[in-house]
């Protein structure tokens, strides 16, 4: 099959088979997996984020590419599970971004959405690390750029770019020593490189089109979001020890009238250098951003220049921990918690079962969201928590590394002040939910719950859930394992 151009129902169609080809290999994807834990597998993620896609696209008309791009870019970013989702719904939105204003799209124009697609994943990502999903996207998008020069077809176009991901994927164990000891490529990789295939075999004809079984809902329905995706998100997961940015800064950025639009990303770019916890979420009227900065002056002088600078609130962490240690005793008095709104702010808490369920109700947590090692909350699970909750602030500890990045997410798409605590284990979030009195000023509690957080030391556990060579270790799967704060000992 020969085409100059890709209509809006064609895309539809490579989407849809792309979701169900994952849907079909998501165990062989699961199989790369390294560490051997049962853990929220990279296929089962992704699989579950196109899964949402797959809801949105089917809701969804399909008369322009621009429409079926940002239904799938909505979709996978409501639905988005695990850090490969999350990444995988990044490149989603930037393929969205390369598609807007699209009726049809060229092989031109989809070298360039694949391209941006890479950029959107790279800038919401701080700490890229190269060997995984984002070098395939990135080197597969380059040789689409490439080929875009002489070639007109986007049959051929996208054959070239999938061939560059397979060359892509099969070097990842050569940037990753832990891929090559295990003799296995990237998993979230090879999960991004299935979908390309699917989308191919589609274009390429022949190919019959069904949504997989994985796209039935799963849950009532939830209304559609007006989503306004942060073009800036600081992931870093470090836990907090000397304060070196004490300034929380929040604040509105309201375009001036008649003022040109809001450029969100260069805004975001500029700000890095101020500080770190970077957001930039909004349109080309409105946008909110978020910043802990040494100096707010530097931060408003940059800001007010796209606009007027509305809703600002900073607070001083420095001072809001040493608030903390003077009234640490009334912590106690959190832990008899009667049901409803109790005070200034609310707790969602990730747990799998109904006795850590319990444990984290009866600290005083709003909602408990089941979750953890082999299931990952979606960020719409987690937003939907984070909006019932009454209380204009809200903590959100996710208990999982897994985890942080969905709740990251999810902290974006909301006007409540969300704060993510970045704990990586129950024993974590537990002592962060110890340190959490509900009737304290939010933005006092941040600094003392990530400290308590960081000061827990977490022994587990469990069994390999497959054979592989972990560091020195050889592991056979059924191997009673015992991890020490994440890591096999």
């Amino acid at each position: 099959m020969s085409t100059h151009a890709i209509d809006g129902k064609l895309l539809k169609q490579m989407l849809l088979h792309g979701a169900a080809k994952l849907e079909a290999l998501k165990e062989n994807v699961n199989a790369l997996n390294v560490f051997p834990v049962p853990d929220g597998d990279t296929g089962t993620n992704m699989s579950m984020t196109m899964a949402s896609a797959v809801r949105e696209l089917e809701r969804t008309g399909d008369r322009t590419v621009e429409e079926v791009a940002a239904a799938v870019a909505q979709g996978s970013l409501m639905g988005a599970r695990g850090n490969s989702g999350v990444i995988l719904s990044q490149l989603f939105r930037g393929f969205a971004k390369g598609c807007e204003g699209h009726v049809n799209i060229a092989a031109r124009d989809l070298a360039e959405a694949f391209q941006l697609a890479v950029e959107t994943a790279y800038k919401a990502v701080m700490k890229p690390v190269e060997g995984t999903i984002l070098t395939v996207a990135r080197e597969s998008a380059a040789a689409g750029v490439s080929l875009a020069k002489t070639v007109t077809d986007p049959v051929a176009l996208l054959k070239g770019i999938v061939e560059a991901a397979e060359v892509s994927l099969a070097h990842t164990p050569e940037l990753l020593p832990v891929l090559k000891k295990s003799g296995v490529v990237d998993s979230g990789g090879k999960g991004y490189t299935v979908i390309l295939h699917g989308m191919f075999e589609v274009l390429s004809g022949g190919v019959t089109v069904e949504a997989p079984a994985a796209a039935k809902p799963v849950a009532s329905g939830a209304a559609k979001h007006d989503l306004s995706p942060a073009t800036r998100i600081d992931f870093d997961p470090a836990a907090l020890g000397e304060i070196q940015f004490p300034y929380d800064c929040e604040f509105f950025i309201r375009r001036y009238p008649g003022g040109k639009p809001i450029p969100n990303e260069e805004v975001a770019r500029l700000l890095e250098p101020m500080g770190d916890s970077i957001y930039v979420v909004g349109g080309e009227d409105r946008a909110k951003v978020h910043i802990h900065s040494d100096n707010p002056g530097p931060v408003f002088s940059l800001c007010i220049q796209y606009g007027d600078l509305i809703d600002i609130v900073i607070h001083n962490m420095r001072e809001q921990h040493d608030y903390l240690l003077e009234h640490a005793q009334r912590a106690h008095e959190a832990e008899a918690v009667e049901e409803g709104p109790i005070g200034n702010s609310a707790v969602v808490a990730v747990a799998a079962g109904e006795g850590l369920a319990a444990i984290f109700e009866s600290l005083g947590a709003a909602h408990v969201i089941q979750g953890g090692q082999t299931m990952n909350p979606s960020t719409e699970d987690l937003l939907n928590a984070i909006n019932s909750c009454p209380e204009e602030a809200v903590f959100v500890l996710p208990n999982n590394k897994n985890i942080i990045l969905a709740a990251q997410q999810a902290a974006a798409l909301t006007p409540k002040k969300v704060y993510v605590i970045p704990t990586r284990s129950v024993p974590q979030g537990i002592a962060a939910m110890v340190s959490w009195m509900g009737d304290a000023e939010p933005a006092k509690l941040e600094g003392a719950m990530t400290k308590a957080a960081a000061s827990v030391q977490t022994g587990e556990v469990t069994y390999a859930v497959r054979t592989t060579t972990f560091g020195d270790l050889q592991i056979n799967e059924g191997d009673i394992l015992g991890l020490a704060n994440g890591q096999i000992k």
